[in-house]
């Protein structure tokens, strides 16, 4: 076996315990004195040299013999590990998984871990103690609702009552503060994740007490009840999700209590053993021979080198012939190995300490087995994990500097690296945690009031408009506090930065691919590992225990976004041709070529082997891949199968096989479970046991000329290729470059960095807001208490008393906020993190214009990959600010109008079918136009695409989700209309908006050159206008009718006599359709206003029809809002909690831009038009358009028009929305309809009922249908006709619409002849 890294290599076969006389004559064996002298030196840890004389000299014929001297221990350290008075129980303690718990839960592998999986879980340990005084920890995983102590074996637990609940049971719960026993009092502090609880119980003296991180809490309980048959068990109960990992005295107590003595013994021979043969191996590395003078050289352990003297190899022989199989043991392994090797590392440099480090790893994997070595690695990062998650945070960050140091310098001995990798980071830990760095939930021990002495909050909310931001100026004293708040933060994020370095280093380690000598690269190993990782997390959604908590997930992606950039630009400097990491984009042949596996991930085009057989030519044909119809027909079979047992069947198989019974292992990884963040293995149930079938393999495809495979089954040639293979980029498009972006290996860490901002990143960065918000909201309560302080009266002190209390507390919170506050800026929301989401943005975006290009094949891209391009953008925009700004951003405004070009063209594009993504590029679009500076960047975009966008845009709202894009075409008006210039409703201007940042609370910014494209496309498009007017129509028809209906509901539970509520959700609904209303007027306000002579040129031959259609509608809504004491004045004055928007103004400003267009700014023979439609209708009312200006009744003719009643709504009361022109307009058409109103009644002659309409009733007989000869008016049949063929009256099919006069007229010539 070689030794890496010493410059010789070394056969353990080639050493022998015990050498004869000849054998010490050897060359390179040191004369017999100097020989004694160093054995001496190394074996005799007290040997001074006056003692020289009377030593016996040693060799090593009889070294064996000195050594089991040496190792021979003490009688009381030879106690027996067994039955021990005071204790009942096995030696090795743990829980008691066998029938020892109440409930649901999940157990680790080594039965010291426990989840909780049901409302209220208990479980205790196999072993009880009757006598004497004893202690065990519980490591806290989870801050929630745990009760923690001990309990007697006749305690009966439910899922209702646990641990101290009962007689004879005690428990403490950090959570409530509370100490249990069937009553509750108030007990010691809170605790938070990460803290040990220490549970001593004194049987000599009846008493139990708890310690919490080493500090005593006082004693709980006296006077337990003792004697015969009264044993005490460790036990805990805890809720759904909570965790905890219980030291029963397996591993090291980390706060040993004088006097007490854990429950479990450590094995105190073998410790005694190990530290001596320790004490032997450290004086190895600090001696020296120097055969030519004879004598011994004293050196530090950090210039050792093991140079192949046969001395020092036969002595390290010796020495780890009894030092390998204790270091298998996992106590001795923490308290010996662990304390060593974190002693080199923090004493001396960080190379020096790495040097000693890779030289003992040497030494381990020299002359111990390789399953002995590889315990030994197992167990050391089992420790160094967990003392890294669960150490306490303290300033300078100190222990997990040294944590990561340590791991580091294992990492760097090639051998370990590669066999953790393999084995052991992904497998048996959780190496993510590594890359972690928590926040202290207790801010006062993390010394940050040290760091951040002086703290400072904004005194405006991230939630306001920036209006009323700029408002408030910050003074002297507030400047000063920011500014030293500022450097505060800075130096937290200094030392903050130190940790992240040295994590980016470990990855920089397990992603080096240089390594490959006599095996796989590290690289390689750490893709296969990294890809399953992305699976269980794809896969496991909705599975807590199963998942990567999402703030790991977030410090993880930015530790590789740093990794994969070193190497991508580190290959760039050595490869001229490939791009740098600023350009860098995942080519699109890796989405089809099927070298890289997505599971169950949805394409753009739906599921992956529909794609490959209805693409199957295109693929062939664009990128020379050919699918084998074998496989095929497997993707085919493989589809019915899933469909056999669709997604939710598999998401119930853990409560489906709650009746099995039996206890089996888990197939995947629990990450709460906490003292490996390893995999539990256990579902315990008191009703049966649950375990979790594991999902049947994927077959693997075979292609004629890609060859598909797992990834384990991957070699670095199927990733990187070779001279006659391009790997990963199998299938080249004829638009891509033939010369590579970088290494393969690194495109498809990329790939998966991506695919981990989708599964919970975003989610987790949206989140942490809550930091701040909680600093906005308390920073507006304690401004109120400060502007109440001031308007105090001072004769009122018991006001004042409260008010300063209330002041006190809400500055102390705020101090703590601040604090915590900063930390989430430096881990979380940093300037560096905020470069990291955005860079990946703009890898979205290349990728996404890279597959635009390939055509159809663009449907192969997974879904993912549009949604973190538009995640990631809304991130940068609403989740760093206000310190930092998106617009400080390099690139900025281009990439802004690359996203809103690809917006743009893929709302609407027929490559993706997924309706989810459809839905979020529309809400993204949508969004994007409400502000200015996205809204320009649409307006950047090639002339081409945004007359394309706006084309889709206009599209029938029938068979699609239209009220997005209405919304869009709304907020394109918004600013033009008739007093639609407003931001917030007036109603509404008292109350303040939950958050200001809301796409609809935006000032109106309107796009003229937008607006211009739909002009000429309404204009241009023969059939565009009709159809798109007739499907507002029908929509605006449909929703305003659904909230009438609504309200009468509301109106009618609101009048019963006996108190009842109204269903939220129906208020809910109700303000969206009049909402949708309202929008869906002032879309057709700016289509009559761009587009006027669609409606009043009736050359056209739709224009009377949709002209007719509108004046009806308009009508209505007016009639409906207008009417004196009606429904919807009653429900407005309710002022329900979800009506907020419901008011006159909005709805009839909308109605009265569109007839202020129709009857004022239109030509003269178009509003001729409009008037006699709109008087014709029957439902017109003169009244109701008086209404808007405040008049009970229209004027008579000649008289000017009376002041309006204040207490009535009229629009001259909207000063501020409406303008002296406006009302002028408004007045200008009240006069031109009571006019006219006036002449047509005059001009009216009566009609016979017969002649009319038998639909309407409201117009003569003007059409009739043929063949079946029915008869309606023109109106009628038009709009019937836009969306049915079939007779009113017959269901026959309409073949054409005649004239009724000439028909008349023909049938009377007829009967004439």
């Amino acid at each position: 076996m070689a030794s890496k890294g010493t410059g010789m290599s070394f056969s353990r076969k080639s050493y022998r315990l015990t050498s004869d006389a000849e054998k010490s004559k050897v060359t390179g064996i040191v004369h017999e004195k100097l020989l004694n002298d160093y054995l001496h030196r190394i074996f005799s840890p007290g040997h001074t040299p006056s003692t020289t004389t009377s030593r016996k000299s040693l060799n090593f014929q009889n070294l064996p013999e000195h050594l089991d001297q040496l190792l021979q221990v003490d009688s009381e350290d030879e106690e027996s590990q067994g039955q021990v008075e005071g204790r009942l129980g096995p030696s090795t303690v743990v829980l008691d998984h066998t029938g020892g718990f109440e409930g649901l839960l999940l157990v680790d592998d080594d039965l010291l871990g426990v989840i909780g999986h049901s409302n209220f879980g208990t479980i205790r340990s196999t072993t009880c103690v009757y006598k004497g005084k004893w202690v065990y920890e519980v490591l806290i995983s989870s801050q929630g609702l745990m009760q923690i102590g001990w309990c007697t074996i006749n305690c009966r637990f439910n899922q209702e009552e646990g641990v101290g609940d009962t007689h004879n049971s005690y428990a403490y719960d950090g959570n409530r503060v509370r100490k249990w026993n069937v009553t509750t009092t108030n007990y010691g502090k809170a605790w938070a994740a990460g803290d040990i609880v220490s549970c001593l119980i004194d049987l000599d003296n009846g008493t139990l007490s708890f310690c919490l991180n080493g500090v005593s809490l006082g004693t709980a309980f006296e006077n337990l009840s003792r004697g015969l048959g009264m044993a005490y068990f460790p036990a805990i109960s805890l809720s759904f999700k909570e965790s905890v990992a219980f030291n029963f005295g397996s591993r090291p107590l980390r706060y040993p209590v004088a006097g007490y003595r854990p429950l479990q013994d450590p094995p105190q021979a073998d410790l005694v053993q190990a530290q001596r043969l320790l004490g032997c191996f450290r004086a190895v590395l600090c001696v020296e021979l120097d055969p030519v003078e004879g004598r011994l050289v004293e050196k530090e352990s950090s210039e050792w080198h093991l140079q192949g003297q046969p001395t020092i190899l036969l002595t390290l022989a010796h020495i780890f012939h009894r030092f390998a199989p204790l270091l298998r043991k996992v106590y001795l392994v923490e308290a010996v190995l662990m304390s060593f090797l974190l002693g080199v590392v923090e004493a001396a440099a960080p190379m020096r300490a790495q040097t000693v480090v890779h030289q003992v790893l040497d030494l381990l994997w020299l002359f111990m087995e390789d399953y002995e070595v590889q315990d030994c690695l197992k167990q050391l990062m089992m420790s160094l994990l967990r003392l890294y998650r669960f150490s306490p945070i303290v300033p300078d960050l100190g222990l997990q500097i040294h944590y990561l140091r340590l791991t580091i310098a294992i990492l760097q001995h090639e051998k370990s690296r590669k066999f953790l990798l393999s084995n052991v980071l992904f497998d048996v830990l959780r190496a993510v945690v590594f890359f972690y760095i928590k926040s202290p939930l207790r801010v006062e021990e993390a010394g940050l009031q040290e760091l951040i002495p002086t703290t400072w909050w904004p005194h405006h909310s991230s939630r306001e408009s920036k209006e009323n931001q700029e408002v408030k100026e910050e003074t002297a004293g507030e400047r000063l506090r920011r500014r030293a708040y500022e450097r505060g933060c800075q130096r937290l994020k200094k030392r903050i930065g130190v940790v992240e370095e040295l994590q980016v280093q470990i990855l920089k380690l397990l992603l080096d691919n240089t390594d490959d000598n006599g095996g796989e690269a590290s690289r390689y190993i750490f893709l296969t590992k990294f890809r399953k990782f992305l699976q269980e997390n794809a896969s496991g959604r909705g599975n807590i225990p199963m998942l990567c908590p999402p703030e790991y997930m977030v410090c993880f992606l930015h530790r590789l976004i740093s990794a994969v950039r070193y190497y991508w630009d580190e290959y760039k400097a050595s490869n001229p041709h490939a791009s740098f990491s600023e350009e860098a984009y995942i080519p699109p042949q890796i989405f089809y070529n099927g070298k890289v596996d997505y599971f169950d991930l949805q394409r753009l085009g739906g599921l992956l082997s529909h794609l490959r057989k209805t693409l199957k030519d295109d693929l062939a044909s664009k990128a020379n891949i050919l699918i084998d119809p074998l496989e095929l027909q497997a993707a085919t079979m493989d589809d019915l199968d899933e469909d056999e047992e669709p997604a939710p069947t598999v998401a119930q198989r853990p409560m489906q096989a709650l009746a099995m019974g039996g206890a089996l292992p888990l197939p995947r990884p629990g990450w709460l479970s906490s003292p490996t963040l390893g995999r539990a293995n256990r579902f315990l149930s008191t009703a049966a046991v649950s375990l979790m079938t594991p999902r049947r393999p994927l077959s693997t495809s075979e292609k004629v000329k890609v060859r598909t495979l797992s990834a384990e089954q991957r070699t670095r040639e199927d990733i990187e290729g070779s001279h006659w293979n391009e790997g990963l980029l199998l299938g080249r498009p004829p638009e891509e470059p033939e010369q590579p972006l970088t290494e393969n290996s690194l495109l498809e860490v990329l790939d998966g960095a991506i695919m981990m901002y989708n599964l919970s990143v975003h989610q987790q960065l949206g989140k942490m807001v809550g930091v701040s918000d909680d600093v906005n909201e308390y920073a507006m309560a304690l401004r109120d208490t400060e502007d109440k302080l001031r308007r105090c009266p001072k004769r009122r002190k018991d006001i004042l008393a409260e008010l300063t209390k209330s002041q006190k507390v809400f500055s102390e919170k705020l101090d703590h906020l601040s604090r915590r506050l900063a930390w989430v800026h430096a881990t979380v929301y940093s300037q560096e993190k905020m470069l990291d989401i955005y860079w990946l943005l703009r890898v979205c975006l290349r990728t996404i214009e890279h597959g635009d290009h390939t055509g159809s094949l663009f449907a192969f891209m997974p879904e993912f990959y549009l949604s973190v391009a538009i995640n990631s953008y809304s991130a940068l925009k609403n989740y760093f600010g206000p310190v930092h700004s998106m617009e400080e951003l390099p690139g900025y405004e281009e990439t802004l109008t690359r996203l809103a070009a690809i917006l743009a063209k893929h709302f609407a594009d027929t490559r993706i079918v997924g309706t989810d993504i459809r839905d979020s590029l529309m809400q993204a679009l949508a969004s994007y136009v409400c502000y200015p500076h996205s809204l320009r960047a649409v307006e950047r975009i090639p002339e081409e695409q945004r007359i394309a966008m706006v084309g889709n845009l206009l599209a029938p709202y029938e068979q699609r989700p239209w009220a997005q894009t209405n919304w869009i075409l709304v907020r394109l008006w918004r600013g033009c209309g008739f007093g639609y210039r407003y931001t917030r409703l007036p109603h509404l201007l008292k109350t303040k908006p939950e958050d200001a940042n809301l796409p609809s609370l935006q000032k109106p910014c309107p796009s003229t050159l937008l607006q211009q494209h739909m002009a000429d496309l309404l204009r241009e498009g023969p059939d565009v206008a009709p159809s798109f007017l007739n499907s507002v129509l029908n929509q605006l028809n449909w929703a305003f009718s659904e909230f009438i209906g609504m309200i009468q509901e509301i109106q009618q539970a609101a009048e019963r006599l006996e108190r009842n509520f109204v269903d939220s959700r129906q208020l809910k609904v109700c303000a969206t359709c009049f909402d949708l209303s309202v929008s869906l007027l002032r879309v057709l306000e700016m289509t009559i206003t761009l587009v006027p002579e669609i409606l009043l040129d009736w050359a056209r031959p739709t224009s009377e029809m949709l002209l007719r259609r509108l004046a009806q509608l308009l009508n209505q809504v007016l009639n409906r809002v207008t009417a004196e004491r009606n429904l919807f004045d009653r429900v407005v004055t309710l002022r329900l909690p979800g009506l907020e928007s419901v008011d006159h103004y909005p709805i009839l400003v909308a109605v009265t831009g569109i007839l202020v267009q129709l009857l004022v700014h239109g030509p003269a023979s178009g509003t001729e038009r409009a008037t006699s439609v709109l008087l014709a209708d029957p439902c017109f009312q003169l009244r109701s358009i008086c209404y808007l200006l405040g008049q009970p009744e229209p004027p008579a003719p000649g008289t000017a028009l009376p002041a309006p009643d204040r207490k009535r709504f009229s629009l001259q009361s909207y000063t501020d929305y409406i303008n002296a022109e406006e009302l002028a307009q408004v007045e200008q058409m009240l006069t031109h309809l009571t006019s006219a109103s006036a002449q047509a009644a005059a001009a009216s002659l009566p009609t016979s009922e017969e002649d009319l309409c038998p639909i309407c009733y409201a117009h003569p007989i003007s059409a009739v249908f043929q063949p079946c000869g029915h008869k309606s008016c023109k109106a009628c049949i038009n709009q019937h006709l836009m969306n049915n063929k079939d007779c009113f009256f017959c269901k026959a099919t309409i073949v054409s619409v005649e004239d009724w006069e000439k028909v008349a007229n023909a049938n009377t010539t007829s009967s004439a002849a």
